[in-house]
């Protein structure tokens, strides 16, 4: 088991994580704590990886035998096009945010699908079968959402963006994942101006940036939700979103996305290690270190 830098040997495996910026992410804390508590031989490091290293970055991490990485911001999309093989949830999704070695191939997989299902499912208890949604926002984000609501059994999901041909192209993705809901595209101002509408939603998620620095929607009641709908806001820094406070003060069952966060982590530590890391530590960890930030 290493403890410090010093019990590191010639067998410790190593993990990490790609990006750019990577000085921010949380992963190593929460990777670490786990690989730790079950007194593994691994590390797991953050590398910088600029845009235009991405290719010459991943033949070193495969020729320096990394047993597994993460992906993040800005590269999950282009390492779709530079592993040799993709999970069924990457291809759907059309990005990758996890990487597995099988033997000299590098296999790529999406677990923020599953993450996201595991905290709107076991964080809130929401059960997506026969669910109305909305969901804000048609970016890589919204793509693992709509894939994950899609397979779990939603009725009708709406998207509300500003272009109507990315919304179309997210749309698409409810038949590729063999779903039979019914999917629309509008405007966030339509949604806040119909009350009707608006009402009608069991669930609302918050794939945008929207809520960093205190940004908020504008003109977006929560009070006009339905009794016993649910919000959940990815965002988790700040803690506290002005949509989450809204959703708390009109006494909503909201959260923000350190259970995604730590959800996808979990499944990733399964893909690498094939065991489950210590239930809720990735979590607590990552609740630890934003508690510190505010």
């Amino acid at each position: 088991m290493i403890q410090s830098i010093s019990e590191l040997t010639g067998k410790t495996k190593v993990l990490g994580i790609i990006g750019d910026p990577i000085s921010h992410s949380l992963s190593p804390l929460m990777q670490n704590a786990a690989l730790r508590a079950l007194g593994l031989d691994y590390i797991y490091v953050p590398f910088r990886v600029r845009p235009e290293e991405l290719s010459t970055a991943l033949l070193g991490l495969q020729s320096l035998n990394v047993a597994g990485f993460n992906v993040t911001i800005p590269h999950k999309t282009a390492v779709v096009g530079l592993v040799d093989g993709l999970s069924r949830e990457a291809e759907l999704i059309g990005a990758v945010n996890t990487v597995t070695r099988e033997g000299a191939h590098l296999i790529g997989h999406n677990t923020d699908a599953i993450g996201f299902l595991s905290a709107i499912t076991e964080g809130m208890g929401f059960d997506p079968a026969g669910a109305s949604v909305l969901l804000l926002g048609a970016g890589g984000a919204a793509r693992a959402a709509l894939v994950a609501l899609a397979q779990a059994g939603i009725e009708n999901i709406t998207i509300a963006n500003r272009t109507q041909s990315t919304a179309e192209n997210l749309l698409s993705l409810l038949k590729h994942a063999g779903s039979r809901a019914s999917g629309s595209h509008t405007s966030l101002a339509a949604v806040c101006a119909d009350r009707a509408l608006l009402g009608s939603f069991d669930l609302v998620v918050n794939t945008t940036s929207v809520g960093m620095g205190g940004t908020a929607f504008a003109n977006f009641d929560v009070t006009w939700l339905k009794p016993g709908a649910r919000i959940y806001d990815m965002v988790y820094v700040p803690s506290e979103t002005p949509l989450l406070q809204a959703a708390r003060a009109a006494g909503i069952k909201a959260m923000n996305g350190a259970s995604m966060l730590a959800a996808q982590g979990e499944s990733a530590f399964r893909l690498w290690i094939g065991c489950d890391p210590p239930p809720g530590l990735m979590l607590e960890r990552v609740l630890s270190a934003l508690a510190a930030l505010s």
